[in-house]
């Protein structure tokens, strides 16, 4: 979340962004309108406090000298009273200025683009070459069927439209792909974890993942835990309510888990095969570090998320996400797309973004230095997530006969060469 007084200080600024992402203003003033009645609401309690605490003692004196009381007894009463009145008034207002919060969205750094949708993304970096052959490239389902190493039908069976089956060889190159990303980021300095699958709400909050995106994820009523969106949750939750060591920054993680979104928004988009899927496969990687490092941190996780598609070959493209497009915790995001040759377009594998203090706010995560506090600032990026990622290497790998040439990075990891 943003700091309350940093959106009262700059008000104009603030509203000036938020028309830049293409939102309405109208909650940041009636945030501030709230926000100028709980100092006031602050101010008249605390003098009335000031005003028992010295009646209190007028009181105490009065009795020591055998004298009554009764009156300014009852006088405090009435002040008491008032008191509780006034504590009430300001819970609800603070409740109030909380829930506006949640919907304010974190201010996006001067460099990001303005623009309203993807379409106005701004392409900065492109590699490689697009996939070629005289031949159809068959697309991701009819390799699967093809080589029997998917079959989303089977995962239709099991649990609904949008769970993979992974088979055979394609269940092991799934496999595979996670181990040589984990592999490869503890090489760029990341620690491994393997955290939960199931987080309580107030790791989800912590994140920013809900309120505001609740019916985007899969819940246990009973418990009120939720299935992980993305590692990105329970690995900022590491840290909550802590205040670290400067010494100690950066900390890098990465850590894999399957990731689970219900999509409630997903209607009239792509939706076959690997395209949009409420289950999927994802190595996470987060970055906390000091204020003034982030942005030269989040090219450096950029480069290690890029590193990984040019040791698989992959024809790929970074875009600078414009203000429309971008996620509601960042500041500044980076998306990564692969070339699907068989449905001859980009499809987002990964996402790079900075989300400055936005997180670590709600989660209290500060560090120390030189006696002062501060909030850290937390980076993620998706290292990758594999789901279309594995559209575009056996797609982009295929051969004229149908089959799929493994990248040779990760044939160590498969045990062959080929599938097919």
């Amino acid at each position: 979340m943003l700091d309350l007084k940093f959106i009262r200080e700059n008000i104009t600024e603030v509203k000036n962004k938020l028309v830049q992402r293409g939102l309405q203003t109208d909650y940041a003033d009636v945030l501030i309108l709230h926000d100028e009645k709980r100092r006031k609401l602050i101010s008249e309690t605390e003098s009335l406090k000031n005003l028992r605490n010295r009646v209190s003692e007028e009181i105490a004196n009065l009795k020591k000298q055998g004298m009554d009381a009764s009156e300014k007894i009852s006088e405090m009463k009435k002040v008491s009273d008032n008191i509780k009145k006034l504590d009430e008034d300001l819970k609800n207002i603070e409740t109030e200025i909380d829930n506006i919060l949640r919907d304010i969205p974190n201010i996006q750094h001067d460099s990001v683009p303005v623009g309203k949708t993807a379409e106005e993304n701004v392409q900065i970096k492109i590699y490689g070459e697009k996939p070629s052959g005289d031949f159809r490239f068959l697309d991701h389902i009819e390799l699967g069927k093809k080589l029997d190493i998917l079959d989303f039908s089977v995962g239709a069976k099991i649990s609904g439209s949008g769970f993979p089956f992974y088979k055979g060889k394609g269940a092991v190159l799934e496999r595979a792909l996670i181990n040589y990303m984990l592999d490869k980021h503890k090489e760029n300095g990341y620690t491994e974890v393997f955290v939960p699958f199931l987080v309580n709400r107030n790791s989800m909050e912590s994140a920013e993942k809900v309120p505001k995106f609740e019916e985007d994820m899969y819940r246990t009523e009973p418990d009120d835990m939720f299935l992980v969106p993305t590692a990105e949750v329970p690995i900022i939750s590491i840290h909550k309510n802590e205040i670290i060591d400067e010494k100690k920054l950066p900390l890098k993680y990465c850590g894999y888990t399957a990731c689970f979104r219900r999509e409630a928004g997903s209607y009239g988009k792509e939706t076959k095969g690997f395209l949009r899927v409420h289950q999927f496969n994802k190595v996470e990687l987060i970055n906390f570090c000091k204020a003034d490092d982030s942005y030269q941190e989040m090219e450096e996780m950029l480069s290690h998320a890029c590193g990984i598609l040019e040791d698989l070959n992959m024809h790929y493209r970074v875009v600078s996400v414009c203000t429309g497009d971008m996620g509601f915790a960042a500041a500044k995001q980076y998306d990564i797309e692969v070339w699907s040759p068989a449905e001859n377009k980009w499809l987002e594998a990964s996402s790079v973004s900075n989300c400055t203090d936005f997180q670590s706010r709600r989660a209290m995560i500060r560090t120390r230095s030189e006696g002062k506090t501060e909030f850290v600032h937390i980076l993620n990026g998706s290292g990758l997530a594999t789901s279309r990622l594995y559209v575009s290497l056996i797609e982009s790998n295929q051969t004229p006969e149908g089959k799929v040439i493994i990248p040779k990075v990760l044939q160590k990891y498969t045990g062959f060469e080929i599938i097919g």
